[in-house]
């Protein structure tokens, strides 16, 4: 792969690896997903103090490391291919993202220093019953009563919406679209666990009932900045499919090289050597796409849009075509639960549909460009 990274990205992924084999083994794993709300605050903690993870990408003056979106997919992507159960992509690049896009200064102020830290875990409430990623698919409203805003509606597959204490809620107002901020406490919000596929992954419902919110960035103003923390999600969503389905190429040649039928190892046999590398070829496609979409995050190319569509796309077949063909190789035991490719399947196919389908994703694509 053409991709070159720098003395310093590389001693990063070296650190965040190290940190996750230490924290991550599949016994970890495991554990947390028999948790309540699928992480362990000490290693959350540590993340932050430690390691300065939760802030890499967040500027200074909010007490961040001021780093690129490149040195955020390094940590995301190692993120990914350890299954590590953090609120991490929910806070970092959900809920800081929206902050930084919506230019409300006070809430900057308010708000990152704490995701940066990790005091503060913060969420994203924006996607509906109706499942759509469009500006036509939020119906949640909000009104102002005597200065006072407050939210109703339905928000369903939050990401980390029962570990996070802010939550940031797209909803709308008689001037469009509009952004808002409130407590995990706040009256009048319900939180409902969402039984997912992705088991290592929490999702929550919300069911706003007149709650009292503050007003995040201008009124009507929202749809744009949500916007771009949708593409930088998708930035951020590239790296976890490519970490992820390198390790399954990892775990398939690790497999095939120990295994023996009729006397021989199965890697030998050219139906196993076919599959792997026809995988690899295209998880290494996948990381190029997704470290060149977050080269192109980063120079702020106007190209990104449809970057970060085809990007996603590719990458999350990339990583379900992994799963699968990691199960087969595996044979029977493959298909059991006390297997780890039966988690890494679910998180392929979980992360197949997060923020919308292959086919979404190729639509947007084509409009971006004109087609």
């Amino acid at each position: 792969m053409a991709t070159v990274f720098t003395e310093e990205q590389s001693d990063l992924r070296r650190m965040v690896r190290e940190f996750c084999e230490e924290n991550f083994q599949e016994a970890d794993v495991r554990r947390l997903v028999d948790t309540d709300r699928g992480y362990d605050l000490v290693v959350w903690t540590r993340m932050a103090e430690e390691l300065g993870l939760q802030g890499i990408a967040i500027p200074d003056e909010y007490g961040g490391s001021g780093a690129g979106q490149v040195e955020l997919n390094v940590v995301i992507e190692e993120l990914g291919r350890a299954l590590a159960g953090t609120p991490f992509f929910a806070s970092v690049v959900l809920g800081a993202n929206l902050v930084l896009a919506s230019g409300d200064g006070e809430a900057k102020e308010e708000l990152l220093t704490g995701i940066a830290d990790g005091s503060m875990i913060a969420t994203v409430a924006f996607l509906e019953p109706s499942a759509r990623f469009d500006v036509d698919g939020i119906s949640a409203t909000a009104v102002e009563v005597d200065g006072e805003w407050h939210l109703s509606g339905t928000k369903i597959n939050v990401l980390d919406g029962l570990a996070a204490n802010v939550i940031l809620v797209a909803a709308r107002t008689p001037k469009g679209i509009s952004l808002f901020r409130l407590n995990a406490d706040a009256p009048g919000l319900t939180i409902e666990a969402q039984e997912t596929l992705d088991l290592t992954r929490r999702q929550a419902k919300f069911i706003l009932d007149a709650a009292p919110a503050r007003l995040l960035g201008a009124e009507g103003c929202g749809w744009e900045p949500l916007a771009a923390m949708l593409r930088y999600a998708s930035v951020a969503l590239c790296a976890e499919n490519a970490g992820g389905a390198l390790r399954l190429v990892e775990q398939s040649a690790e497999y095939a090289r120990t295994r023996e039928q009729f006397g021989k190892v199965i890697g030998s046999y050219q139906a196993i050597k076919q599959k792997i590398s026809d995988v690899l070829l295209d998880v290494e496609l996948a990381r190029a796409a997704a470290h060149q979409t977050a080269r192109t995050a980063d120079a702020g190319d106007s190209s990104l849009p449809a970057e970060a569509a085809m990007a996603h796309a590719l990458t999350a077949e990339a990583y379900v075509k992994a799963a699968y063909e990691n199960i087969q190789i595996h044979g029977g035991t493959g298909f059991t639960w006390e297997h780890t490719a039966h988690l890494y399947f679910r998180r392929a196919k979980s992360n197949e549909l997060l923020f919308g389908t292959p086919s979404h994703h190729r639509e947007l694509a084509a409009q971006h460009l004109g087609v």
